[in-house]
């Protein structure tokens, strides 16, 4: 599969699982712990889903480096896209949820500093004010010396990126671990600008005796500790979620009430905050290409459809599983619905129209332009369709806060965004 067909698949499903969202349908008003059970039960199915694909990218990168060539790497690249598309859906848990939070920037953490990693071009830099570590090459430097600290990676493992690289010198962007350094690997940089085309690693990178960017041992080294450590780091999350175990327990330990209010937390603030704010209307502002989620292999547009997605099955208690399954049962929606039926049906529509609007940004993504280029300065109608995603985004946030209200669940903030409260201060 050539990474065309496989972003093209990526956004199949994306519209597939739409057509599968009911219109919310309310009888009785469920408990508030019957909700909150559908709640952990769809994080856990989502997370399992997480863990299967990563475990699938897995064998897919053992196939890369048993036999480094171009439709191996294309296959690798292939189950790392599918592999986006569980784990995006999972994110509207990580606002509301501490265990999902602290443990987050393991597995997604974003934008990164790959200078850190690995080769980059010229264009790069050699060095930044802000980070010490901006440029090192940890493939190709076995010993370390940086700011006085040192650090043996004559050996390349999980322990050396998650203990010793992942946030060294307390710099976010030094991103060593999760899916985004996965994605350098296997693309490279994208130095296409706002112009066409992802990144475009040779598979030579990661062959040894055919070695192109030097240090191909080491390289794949990374590679594999990279994949086998995103594996453990969901393991985790997977028995988080397990009945009775510790997310489960957090949910509830405050109330009922708190659990429903993180459920309604993580809607809001991955709507607004996250989503529609730092993740999308900052790089509009900027018309910035680095400032796209999946930049490495103009994933973006799938990234963001799959939160979007995330949102509306939390609210609407339903989850389609890889498999084709669904894990659905009481939720949100019933309460909302059984204390006021209008904003019930107003939060229906105004998730029904981000969707919608989700959609029509794939679509553009798989048949005119990547989202880089819909960033861009001068594109109108590019931009324009980044815009509809986060002015329903925005639209919709305003209908979760009242739906907090007629729950009577007090004061639930959502996470805010200078790109949207103050567009201003983006500029200085």
């Amino acid at each position: 599969m050539n990474q065309r067909i496989g972003l093209a698949v990526a956004a199949g499903l994306a519209a597939a699982s739409h057509l599968l969202v009911p219109v919310s349908a309310h009888a009785d008003a469920p408990t508030k712990v019957e909700v909150l059970k559908t709640y952990g039960d769809i994080a856990l199915a989502g997370y399992e889903d997480s863990l299967v694909t990563a475990k699938t990218l897995k064998s897919a990168v053992d196939a890369l480096i048993t036999a480094p060539n171009r439709a191996s790497l294309m296959q690798a690249r292939a189950a790392w896209l599918a592999a986006r598309a569980p784990y995006q859906q999972t994110e509207v848990y990580r606002f509301g949820n501490a265990i999902v939070d602290d443990w987050e920037g393991r597995v997604n953490a974003w934008p990164l500093d790959e200078g850190l990693i690995d080769y980059v071009s010229t264009s790069y830099g050699t060095e930044s004010d802000e980070n010490a570590f901006y440029a090192v090459n940890v493939i190709a430097s076995p010993k370390l010396k940086v700011g006085g600290k040192e650090i043996d990676a004559t050996n390349i493992t999980p322990a050396l990126l998650a203990d010793e690289l992942q946030e060294a010198g307390e710099v976010e962007a030094n991103v060593a671990t999760g899916y985004h350094a996965i994605e350098f690997l296997l693309w490279g940089q994208d130095l296409n600008g706002t112009d066409a085309g992802a990144g475009n690693r040779p598979a030579t990178d990661f062959d040894p005796a055919n070695c192109t960017g030097g240090n191909c041992d080491r390289r794949v080294a990374y590679l594999r500790a990279a994949t086998d450590l995103l594996i453990a780091d969901l393991e985790e999350m997977v028995a988080n979620w397990k009945p009775g175990a510790a997310a489960r327990i957090a949910l509830s330990q405050n109330g009922e009430d708190s659990g429903l209010s993180a459920i309604l937390t993580g809607m809001g603030s991955l709507s607004y905050g996250e989503l529609a704010g730092e993740r999308m209307k900052l790089g509009l502002l900027l018309n910035d290409p680095e400032e796209e989620h999946d930049c490495f292999a103009d994933n973006t547009h799938n990234s963001h459809y799959y939160d979007v997605l995330g949102i509306s099955n939390v609210y609407r208690g339903r989850y389609r599983r890889i498999d084709g399954s669904v894990v659905e049962g009481p939720s949100i929606a019933d309460l909302v619905a059984a204390a006021d039926s209008g904003v019930d049906a107003e939060l229906d529509g105004k998730l029904n129209q981000t969707l919608f609007a989700a959609e029509a940004m794939v679509r553009r993504a798989e048949s005119t332009e990547a989202y880089d280029q819909m960033i861009g300065e001068g594109n109108e109608k590019g931009n324009a369709a980044v815009q509809g995603v986060i002015d329903a985004l925005v639209s919709q946030t305003k209908s979760i806060e009242r739906a907090v209200s007629v729950l009577k669940l007090g004061n639930v903030a959502f996470e805010g965004s200078d790109s949207l409260d103050d567009p201003s201060a983006v500029f200085h």
